[in-house]
């Protein structure tokens, strides 16, 4: 049966806006005004507000080959929030940014919004704003992320000190996996068209890479436990890479633990599978989507015994000690960011 399938032209942008506006009501009190006009107005009762954006290229970022519609508008927005939980602020609103080209179709527009809404649903956020426009490379889709905290309880990347202890939520290099996994089927589809993927017990890769979360529950858990860090940032670049950007805003270096890297069993499975070592996917994998963040030692009883699903990964260091990592066996490898372009 063929699907009906409206092309953006025949409704137009100012429908297809007023179209995305009724599948995605607003919630949130703080939301004075909201898709409809030149600028979202946002309320936030004397607390600082912080902005987050985050984009992503067709091709560069994401493929659509393997990636859902729905699931890369999810994906985009938990992007953009986590990066308000990494200020250690509460998200409220998104923004959306759209550019598309003509092999798109309103029922295209509705699948990515559709991820956006179901992520608006999962951590109640309201989609505050949308701006179209026409694109002739592909697809682009940019989200901006709006929260806000008390001035006193913001974190930035800037205050981290020495001998501060390095404490990292969940494990890495899943989602990197997910997509080694994901660009091997891919090829061997692209040479055997009847070839069926192969995904079978893979599930968890596949959606720390496809349909990631954001650390709301981490947001929480600090909150909860009175735990103020003193630097934190968003592992999106892999690592290596966030660590680096941390102790440079911070005039740090750092220890990082090799033993206490935490990797789960499937990230291992597959890079067995694929010859890869899960380690440097753990390292320098980009997409985990965890936090990072610092604390005084002082708080060492209090992460282990109160924080759980926190690990403490390492600490920092004076600057002039530069950045390594410490095999089991003492051996010091220095860190270098290598980064990571999210896929494609």
């Amino acid at each position: 049966m063929t699907v009906k399938r409206t092309n953006i032209a025949d409704l137009g942008m100012v429908k297809l806006i007023d179209h995305i506006a009724a599948a995605l009501p607003l919630s949130q009190v703080s939301t004075v005004s909201g898709i409809g006009n030149d600028a979202a107005v946002i309320n936030n009762s004397g607390k600082q507000t912080v902005v987050a954006t985050h984009q992503m290229l067709e091709g560069v970022h994401f493929d659509l080959t393997y990636t859902p519609l729905k699931h890369l508008g999810y994906k985009a927005s938990i992007t953009a929030i986590n990066k308000i939980y990494a200020m250690n602020a509460a998200p409220a609103q998104l923004l959306l940014s759209l550019g598309v080209s003509q092999r798109f179709a309103v029922e295209d527009i509705d699948e990515i919004t559709g991820g956006i809404a179901a992520a608006c649903s999962r951590y109640n956020l309201d989609l505050a704003g949308v701006d179209i426009s026409s694109s002739f490379t592909g697809l682009t889709i940019g989200i901006t992320a709006v929260g806000a905290a008390e001035a006193d309880k913001i974190v930035t990347r800037n205050d981290g000190k020495p001998t501060d202890l390095l404490c990292l939520t969940g494990n890495l290099g899943a989602a990197y996996m997910g997509l080694q996994l994901l660009r091997r089927e891919k090829a061997v589809f692209e040479a055997n068209n009847n070839a069926q993927p192969q995904l079978e017990g893979y599930n968890y890769i596949l959606q720390r890479y496809l349909r990631p979360e954001a650390q709301q529950g981490t947001f929480n858990l600090l909150s909860d436990n009175h735990v103020l860090p003193t630097a934190m940032i968003s592992i999106a670049n892999g690592l290596v890479s966030d660590t680096m950007h941390l102790c440079k805003a911070s005039n740090c270096g750092v220890r990082i633990y090799l033993e206490h890297l935490p990797i789960a069993a499937e990230t291992f499975r597959m890079a067995g599978e694929m010859n890869f070592d899960a380690v440097t996917a753990a390292l320098n994998g980009g997409d985990d989507y965890e936090l990072l963040f610092t604390v005084p030692l002082s708080m060492h009883e209090t992460i282990q015994k109160e924080l759980q699903g926190i690990d403490i990964i390492g600490h920092l260091c004076d600057a002039a000690e530069g950045s390594y990592l410490i095999t089991p066996d003492s051996q010091a490898v220095e860190l270098k960011a290598q980064g990571w372009n999210g896929g494609g």
